[in-house]
C-alpha cells in the first residue's frame, strides 16, 4: 500500500465517473490542443468525444477499462485502455490500445504522470496483453518524449479527425 500523500490514488472508473470524467476530459483536452488548432473544430470534437452520455457508454464497454488518478479526492489524470484494437503496424496476438492518457497540467511533472503509466502497464498486461499501443499527434513533442522514456517507440502514422481537420498521429508501441 502506497502511504506517500503526494501520490495520486489510482483506481478504475465506474459508470458513476461519467459525467466528472467527461468535465476534466474536455477541460484538459482543450488546455492541450486548443491552441494549436480551429476553435470550431475544437468544439466539434469536445462535443462528440467527451459528452457525458458518451463517457457512460465508454466506460460500460466490457473491453475498456478506465483508470483514474485522483489526489485528495480530486481527479487530477485519467488513461482509458481498450483491448483487441488493432494497428497495421502494430504486431501483437493481443493489443491493448491506450486511447486517452492526460493529467491535469498543474501536475505534470510530478509523478501523477509516472504513476498512471505504472498503472496503465500493469492493467494492460492482466488478461494476456502482449503489446501497449498508442496514437499521439505528431507536433505533441512533450507526450511523445514521454512514451518513449517508458519505452514506446515508433512504428508507423494513422489519421485522427479533429472536427473536420485530418491530422496525422505518430502510432507508438510497447511490449508488456
Amino acid at each position: 500500500m502506497n502511504t506517500d500523500p503526494a501520490a495520486p490514488r489510482l483506481r478504475r472508473a465506474g459508470i458513476d465517473d461519467a459525467d466528472a470524467l467527461s468535465r476534466f476530459a474536455r477541460r484538459t483536452f482543450s488546455h492541450t490542443f486548443a491552441a494549436d488548432n480551429d476553435p470550431a473544430d475544437m468544439a466539434a470534437y469536445l462535443a462528440s468525444a467527451f459528452s457525458p452520455a458518451r463517457q457512460h457508454r465508454e466506460l460500460a464497454e466490457p473491453r475498456r477499462t478506465c483508470l483514474l488518478a485522483e489526489l485528495d479526492g480530486v481527479l487530477v489524470g485519467y488513461a482509458y485502455l481498450m483491448r483487441g484494437t488493432v494497428h497495421e503496424a502494430v504486431a501483437a496476438a493481443h493489443p491493448v490500445e491506450l486511447e486517452r492518457f492526460y493529467v491535469d497540467h498543474a501536475w505534470h511533472g510530478r509523478g501523477v504522470a509516472a504513476a498512471l503509466m505504472q498503472a496503465v502497464l500493469q492493467a494492460s498486461g492482466e488478461g494476456g496483453g502482449d503489446a501497449l499501443w498508442l496514437g499521439v499527434w505528431e507536433r505533441n513533442a512533450r507526450a511523445m518524449r514521454f512514451y518513449a522514456r517508458w519505452g514506446f517507440v515508433t512504428v508507423g502514422t494513422q489519421t485522427f479527425l479533429l472536427g473536420s481537420d485530418p491530422q496525422r498521429d505518430a502510432v507508438m508501441r510497447r511490449e508488456l
